[in-house]
C-alpha cells in the first residue's frame, strides 16, 4: 500500500487555509471502500480521530444525510455538523462544519486488483481565535501524517470488514 500526503494552495475562498490530499491502493473493489466510506462503524474504525455520532437518521451515510457528530481536538470537546453533499458509485462528497470547517472528497478508481483511493481535506478556519487555533491544530494532524494513516486504515476496513 502506498499513500502519499500534500498540502496545496487554497483553492476557494480566504477562509480555507489549506487542502490536503492522500492516495493508496486497495484490495478490494470500489462498492467494499464505498461501503466502509458510508457506513459509521465503520468509520469510526478508520476515522483519525475518535468521534461519537450525536444524531444520525439514516443507517449509512447518503446524499443529503445531516448528521451531529463529537470528538475532541486538540484537548477540547468540539461539536460538528456533518452534511454529505453526494454519495456516487465512486465518489463521496461531503462538509463538517463546527468550530473548524473539512470539506472531504474521496475518489474511487477500479484497479486490477482492487482499487485506488485519492481523499482530500480541505480545513477552512473557524470564527475567532478558538476558531484559527483549532484549524491550525487540524493542519498539524494532516501534516503529521493523519490522512495517510486514516485511508491506509480504511484500506484495511474495506479488505477485511468487520
Amino acid at each position: 500500500m502506498q499513500a502519499d500526503d500534500t498540502a496545496a494552495a487554497p483553492r476557494e475562498s480566504c477562509r480555507t487555509m489549506k487542502t490536503w490530499t492522500a492516495t493508496t491502493t486497495v484490495d478490494a473493489a470500489p462498492c467494499a471502500v464505498l461501503d466502509a466510506l458510508t457506513d459509521p462503524d465503520a468509520i469510526a474504525r478508520w476515522a483519525p480521530l475518535p468521534f461519537d455520532v450525536d444524531d444520525l437518521d439514516t443507517p449509512r451515510l447518503m446524499a443529503g444525510t445531516i448528521a451531529r457528530v463529537s470528538g475532541r481536538l486538540a484537548g477540547r470537546r468540539v461539536d460538528f455538523v456533518v452534511e454529505v453533499h453526494e454519495v456516487q458509485r465512486r465518489r463521496l462528497s461531503l462538509a463538517a462544519d463546527g468550530p473548524v470547517g473539512l470539506d472531504v472528497n474521496y475518489e474511487l478508481a477500479a484497479t486490477k486488483g482492487g482499487s485506488e483511493v485519492h481523499a482530500s481535506v480541505s480545513v477552512r478556519s473557524g470564527k475567532g481565535i478558538t476558531g484559527r487555533l483549532l484549524a491550525e491544530a487540524t493542519n498539524a494532524l494532516l501534516s503529521a501524517g493523519a490522512l495517510t494513516h486514516a485511508i491506509s486504515r480504511l484500506a484495511a476496513e474495506a479488505a477485511c470488514p468487520a
